[in-house]
């Protein structure tokens, strides 16, 4: 009798720490995929001067006269870059989408 009684704790206890480690892994899993939806979504800062000369031709082009004042990068899941410039165009200032390759783009991240 006690061999039964001893058996079941031990078979009930096992039980109840396999279900504890597997929702531990549950839990981690989630908080993984909450991050690395957060570092996509975010616009870095840069330095105007580092843009690449498609995107300043592109400004030259169809900006005449403007010059960017900030500039901001952000790269999608599938590695393409975005740009986010501040302009000022002839004294009034102007926020554009625009990717690497100098094709403007809406603030939703499609052409124009």
């Amino acid at each position: 009798m006690k061999k039964f009684i001893l058996s079941t704790a031990t078979i009930a206890a096992l039980l109840f720490t396999t279900g504890n480690l597997h929702a531990q892994d549950e839990e981690i899993e989630v908080e993984t995929e909450v991050e690395m939806e957060q570092e996509t979504t975010e616009f870095e800062s840069i330095d105007v001067i580092s843009l690449p000369q498609n995107i300043k031709d592109a400004v030259l082009t169809d900006y005449n006269g403007a010059v960017a004042s900030e500039a901001w990068v952000m790269t999608k899941e599938d590695e393409t870059k975005v740009y986010k410039l501040n302009l000022d165009v002839k004294g009034e200032q102007e926020q554009v989408f625009i990717d690497s390759d100098g094709n403007w783009l809406k603030e939703d991240g499609t052409e124009k």
